[in-house]
């Protein structure tokens, strides 16, 4: 497909098919918005503002999967601030180390 720029749907489509294209995009974007919110969210909450956050998030994520599914660079987005996040975190976590 000319003119696509998620890697991802191709890469899924060409190795497995539509046949579970919207389950696979909604997981991928769940798991890496997951760890997004890990890392990016400093603070700790209680355990019920947790749940609360992981179930507006995972409703969140249905409308981003339908984005993916038209073939917009979503998962590749979110693969990336997963990995903005963790170098920045490890960097942080490094300097204050040597501190």
């Amino acid at each position: 497909m000319e003119g696509s720029f998620s890697f991802v749907f191709n890469f899924i489509l060409e190795h497995f098919g539509t046949e579970h294209m919207f389950l696979t995009l909604y997981i991928l974007n769940l798991i890496f918005s997951i760890i997004s919110f890990k890392l990016g969210f400093a603070r700790k909450l209680t355990l019920i503002k947790t749940i609360i956050v992981y179930i507006m998030l995972a409703l969140g994520v249905y409308l981003l999967t339908i984005f993916s599914i038209f073939q917009l660079p979503i998962t590749e987005s979110l693969i990336m601030i997963s990995l903005v996040l963790a170098i920045y975190r490890f960097r942080l976590y490094q300097e204050r180390k040597n501190r």
